[in-house]
């Protein structure tokens, strides 16, 4: 967190010219939660996305990977419960989606993100999507984002949204973003739903560079359960409404504005480990004394994506030997004789391994500062100066009930 960088409300119509709404639409059988939300810039905007890597891909991502092939865009439909995935028609809907919501909106459908997150595998009607799109956009308001992060969730318990403010070129400019993500989460970008609007006036080039360069350390430094999912993306709008000079290259402004986009990314990468399935902590790994870059991120991720080490938080066991194993297996290049290991909370902090051997330590200690609700996992490689940090969280009966009828 950057101190030129100040938390705000607002969430994604923080940024100037962006309104949003969220409603129920009927794809969803419990009426009292939205399923179907859009973020609308009063101004065409420049775009940027990333996509998962999976190769089953939704419908959605298809279509919106065609529509921002010329970096830009000035609405983003979603709907929750249906992933549009694996479906006969999937891509004709996913048009139909843009198509409808352009024409209410009077703007062209190729300016359209769209995007869907549930079920894999069942037909998506697009009746209840067409009837709802009308009050969908007739709902718009500066004081939607609460409603639209309703509307993206799924197994989520809680809505993640976030804004921030911070000055580029001598010009007040602001970021919001919201989220949904709680299972089936697993770096390979982007492994979730992320949406995120700013009023900076930047180049489609320079966006999409600051995105990519950006979840290499977040995004991708995420896991709950090792599984990517078919329909994620993370998506960042533009519309230069705060009326900075256009930034166009690396520099000071760029710099500012990565700080400011930096903020919100981790930030919601760890409101999403949070609220993983089933979770009852959040557990950051942060490993120093690398080699090199490649390696820190390699043993962070290795560690929180740990089965083992999930369960062993989760029953506030301090089983350090789980740690180094996952060090051992994940492939980075590291000398096993100079790994030391603590883990820290709320309740303190303690050393259990140096030099890739077990110490004397407080049990009881120990226990306790697992107790808490966020772990941190410290390793220290003891090799070099590169560091990375991961985000995940604790394995728990939970999870298993949740996935085990998700579908049924």
């Amino acid at each position: 967190m950057d101190e030129s960088v100040v938390f705000i409300d607002g969430g994604v119509c923080a940024p100037r010219g962006f309104l949003a709404s969220g409603i129920n639409c009927g794809i969803r059988k419990n009426k009292s939660k939205n399923d179907l939300s859009l973020i609308y810039s009063t101004v065409q905007a420049t775009c940027a996305a990333v996509y998962t890597k999976n190769l089953v891909k939704g419908a959605p991502l298809v279509v919106t990977e065609e529509n921002l092939s010329d970096g830009t865009a000035q609405a983003i439909i979603c709907n929750s419960g249906n992933a549009n995935t694996c479906n006969a028609g999937g891509i004709d809907i996913a048009w139909r989606m843009c198509e409808d919501v352009a024409e209410e909106l009077d703007i062209s459908y190729k300016d359209v993100v769209v995007a869907s997150t549930g079920v894999i595998g069942q037909p998506l009607p697009i009746e209840p999507i067409e009837n709802g799109i009308p009050e969908l956009v007739s709902k718009l308001s500066e004081n939607g984002s609460s409603e639209a992060a309703a509307g993206i969730m799924t197994t989520d318990t809680r809505k993640k949204e976030i804004a921030v403010e911070f000055m580029v070129g001598g010009k007040k400019c602001r970021l919001g973003g919201i989220a949904k993500g709680s299972g089936m989460i697993h770096p390979d970008m982007a492994t979730m739903l992320v949406f995120i609007t700013t009023d900076v006036a930047i180049t489609p080039y320079m966006l999409h560079k600051a995105l990519s360069t950006d979840v290499k350390s977040t995004f991708n430094m995420l896991s709950i359960d090792g599984d990517t999912s078919t329909n994620d993306m993370a998506v960042v709008m533009a519309n230069g409404q705060a009326g900075n000079m256009t930034i166009g290259g690396e520099g000071a402004d760029y710099k500012r504005f990565m700080r400011a986009l930096n903020t919100v990314t981790v930030w919601l990468c760890r409101s999403i480990a949070a609220d993983g399935e089933g979770a009852t902590k959040m557990l950051e790994c942060v490993v120093t004394g690398a080699c090199n870059p490649t390696a820190a991120k390699t043993v962070a991720k290795s560690v929180v994506c740990s089965s083992l080490v999930k369960a062993a938080m989760f029953g506030a066991d301090a089983n350090w030997g789980r740690v180094l194993c996952a060090i051992g297996y994940s492939g980075a290049a590291v000398d096993v004789d100079s790994i030391a290991v603590s883990f820290r909370s709320a309740a303190g902090e303690i050393r259990v391994c140096e030099n890739g051997a077990g110490i004397g330590f407080s049990e009881e200690k120990a226990k306790k500062i697992l107790l808490e609700k966020e772990i941190t996992i410290l390793v220290d490689l003891g090799g070099g100066k590169f560091g990375a940090s991961a985000w995940g969280c604790d394995l728990t009966y939970d999870y298993v009930k949740i996935n085990g009828d998700y579908r049924t």
